[in-house]
């Protein structure tokens, strides 16, 4: 079965909420994101067609979030100094869904809408780089006042409550209040997706490679895979990224670096030729996620309804090279006394993660992959070249010439090598330009 494209969920175990809690998705609002901004910024007559769709798509400003009233949107991403923070969550709704996917929604066993695990996408100054923080579902943290949803007034602050609850208790918007109280980071754009969403941008992108140490079966997702590479997308990228109890020590911590493993492959992925060179994929993918909000499967900040902010957006991502694309989990230690899952920040390693962000300093893991034995690194992948060598100019041939020959070294004007930061151990995590390899449970 590897390589095989599986997308169909025909035939399958219906899909467990929560799987016995299993984390829905954290990936992929980053998934819906860069497909939108993939799909609006094509240089093709059809990414311009793309743009202009999402520009007339009034459904898209109807149904945004505000995040802050008091403040006004940055005219342009070059407006955000210190770079850009979005917030992108995953959300357990039942609204929309599938029932036969998802028994419980017939159910309704757990009523409510929670956010679980939660990605902050930092995207620095120049020279540009991404850093993907993941914050376990479980961690306990205060969750501060937040404004009701109708306006008429606020929820009470709670001293220690987990990360998940905050969207149930006042939306994207209190999420958004959470994780910057959190992390001392402010939040500029948001965006939440729930399950048919992901199932949907899944499939526009076209899969997404994976890579599985052993044979993985989990009754809770009804996912089932042999050892090897396998092309996932629809129902059964969803089960992958939701998998916690076939793979590492059964843990959201194991399942984080399992879905960085996915997001790893996709950012390649998406700036590969696969993808940037197809104008239909492109056009696919705008389309596909205008239609997500329209049906209520993807929610947007107000800030991200503007197209030309989005295709700053991508302009900024689309040539980060691999290495400075970083997956990393929100450090954590477990509690004592509040069950097996749940887990306390650690805020010294996060400041010092922080800090390197402020600085825009280029990073470098030193902790494992996976604080949840999740995955191991089995290789890199060299960065695709942006520039051809037939599209070099005269003088950068020459150059390469004369020193090939023997010559003195041109002058460069280039800036020295900067120095990179060394995380703490305690920051598992992966880059994009490493390959790594989901482990069975253990």
């Amino acid at each position: 079965m590897a390589g095989q494209n599986r997308s169909s969920g025909e035939g399958r175990a219906p899909l467990a909420r929560h799987g016995v809690l299993p984390t829905r998705h954290p990936f992929v609002t980053m998934l819906a994101m860069l497909g939108v901004v993939l799909g609006v910024v094509g240089l093709s007559a059809t990414g311009v067609a793309a743009y202009s769709v999402w520009n007339a798509a009034e459904t898209i400003t109807a149904n945004a979030v505000v995040l802050d009233e008091e403040k006004p949107l940055p005219p342009s991403l070059g407006a955000i100094e210190g770079g850009v923070n979005i917030l992108m969550v995953g959300s357990d709704s039942c609204e929309g869904q599938d029932v036969a996917l998802f028994p419980r929604c017939a159910n309704d066993d757990s009523p409510g809408e929670r956010s679980d695990v939660t990605m902050l996408v930092h995207i620095s100054d120049e020279p540009r780089r991404v850093t993907v923080v993941s914050f376990p579902r479980d961690m306990l943290v205060p969750i501060p006042s937040c404004p009701k949803e109708d306006g008429s007034g606020n929820y009470s602050a709670m001293s220690s409550q987990m990360i998940n609850a905050s969207y149930m208790y006042g939306g994207l918007a209190c999420t958004v209040l959470t994780v910057e109280e959190l992390t001392g980071e402010k939040i500029h754009f948001a965006a939440a997706i729930r399950w048919t969403g992901v199932i949907n941008m899944s499939d526009a992108i076209g899969g997404v490679d994976v890579c599985v140490a052993g044979d993985i079966s989990d009754r809770h997702t009804g996912l089932n895979l042999t050892a090897g590479t396998h092309t996932l997308q629809g129902v059964e990228a969803l089960q992958f990224l939701r998998i916690r109890h076939g793979i590492g020590d059964g843990s959201d911590l194991g399942r984080i670096s399992n879905q960085q493993q996915f997001m790893s492959s996709m950012v390649r992925k998406l700036q590969s030729d696969a993808v940037l060179a197809d104008p239909g994929r492109l056009l696919n993918l705008a389309t596909t996620a205008i239609a997500q909000v329209q049906q209520g499967q993807l929610v947007l900040s107000s800030g991200l309804t503007n197209p030309t902010l989005m295709v700053q957006i991508a302009m900024a991502m689309k040539d980060v090279p691999y290495e400075d694309i970083v997956f990393v989990q929100y450090p954590t230690r477990y509690a004592s006394g509040g069950g097996a899952s749940r887990v306390l920040p650690v805020t010294d390693a996060a400041n010092a993660l922080f800090a390197a962000l402020a600085a825009n300093q280029p990073l470098t893991l030193t902790g494992d992959a996976s604080q949840g034995y999740g995955v191991e690194v089995t290789g890199e992948v060299a960065q695709q070249p942006t520039t051809t060598p037939e599209e070099a100019t005269p003088a950068e041939g020459a150059a390469e010439g004369a020193e090939g020959a023997g010559a003195a070294p041109v002058d460069s004007t280039a800036p020295p090598a900067e120095q990179r930061v060394e995380l703490p151990s305690d920051i598992a995590g992966q880059t994009a330009a490493q390959t790594t390899c989901t482990l069975p449970e253990n």
